[in-house]
């Protein structure tokens, strides 16, 4: 089969499109064909060896997919043909991949594959920051950074999926606001002075939560938006400055507090939460509450122009691989 490798740590531009053994499945894996898999930033981490997860090279990266049942264990509810959603971790940059049988979700007739492949990695961790940590309650005001990226606008759309009274995007372009605007957001503001420009909103007397993929310089204004009892969930950091420090002082006065939103490895040691949080989401996929956006869509030897369009912070909405 075809498949994306790195094979060297110097970027985006040093992937190699190559012939690979199919993979087989072991007794607890669904082996997917793939139509559509999702580019997220730890994927152009491992491209610099930067993240976390460092696999003996070569490997296939990509850890989000959609596609069709090729094989599945006896009893996993999936047969051959049926149309699917997981979390593969590793190897989902291929024409087929292997996904654990609990990490694997019939993908709802609302989606397209492409839609499909936005799912796992955004919106569970979407709903991990929002519902698990930060406790959303109805109509609660809530700030997102990075508003028009594949986590951005995620949260926006879980947000409102989940009661939000009102969701003000944060994002550097006109353009980039508009994917915002189009997600869901009620407001959508610039970046630069994003502060004053929230105290300006008709209504707004402070942020219950704030969502921050991107950390650096913002994250001191972004506590000073929170009214009390408001949340900060630090999701990631995609900003290239320095990762932003708090000084405990400002805590106190508005009983405010700074989250870690640590999605992975709190769903992977806790067997069937992922399942629980796909079902909680299900419904409001149903009804269309949520809808991912697909920004961009490249054929599998396109992966690294796709992970570069990353890189150059050009993502409007989920960029995805069609192999």
């Amino acid at each position: 089969m075809k498949a994306i490798q790195i094979v060297s740590l110097d970027g985006p531009d040093a992937v190699q499109f190559d012939d690979v053994p199919t993979p087989e499945a072991n007794p607890d894996q669904v082996l997917i064909h793939v139509r559509a898999a999702g580019i997220s930033f730890p994927e152009l981490l491992q491209t610099r060896g930067q993240y976390q997860m460092k696999p003996e090279m070569p490997f296939t990266p990509g850890s989000e997919v959609a596609g069709e049942v090729v094989s599945a264990p006896e009893g996993s509810g999936f047969a051959p043909g049926d149309r699917v959603a997981a979390m593969v971790m590793l190897g989902g940059f291929a024409e087929y991949a292997l996904a654990p049988a609990d990490q694997t979700f019939a993908l709802p007739d609302e989606l397209s594959y492409a839609q499909g492949a936005a799912l796992p990695l955004n919106y569970l961790t979407a709903h991990f920051a929002l519902v698990t940590r930060a406790q959303l309650q109805p109509d609660e005001v809530v700030l997102v950074h990075g508003a028009a990226g594949g986590v951005g606008t995620a949260a926006i759309q879980t947000a409102k999926a989940f009661g939000a009274g009102r969701v003000i995007a944060v994002a550097s372009t006109e353009e980039k606001r508009a994917i915002a605007r189009a997600a869901g957001a009620d407001d959508a503001v610039p970046a630069d002075g994003f502060l004053a420009a929230v105290k300006e909103l008709d209504g707004v007397e402070g942020i219950d939560i704030v969502v921050d993929p991107v950390g650096g310089s913002r994250f001191t204004d972004s506590l000073r938006s929170l009214r009390t009892h408001g949340r900060l969930l630090v999701v990631g950091f995609t900003d290239e400055g320095q990762i932003p420090e708090v000084k405990v002082n400002r805590l106190l006065l508005n009983n405010t507090t700074v989250m870690g939103v640590g999605w992975g490895h709190y769903a992977l040691m806790r067997p069937g939460f992922i399942r629980h949080q796909f079902e909680e989401l299900r419904p409001h996929i149903e009804s269309g509450a949520i809808k991912p956006p697909v920004g961009s869509e490249f054929d599998l030897a396109g992966a690294g122009r796709a992970l570069s369009l990353m890189d150059d912070r050009g993502a409007l909405g989920k960029i995805v691989l069609v192999p």
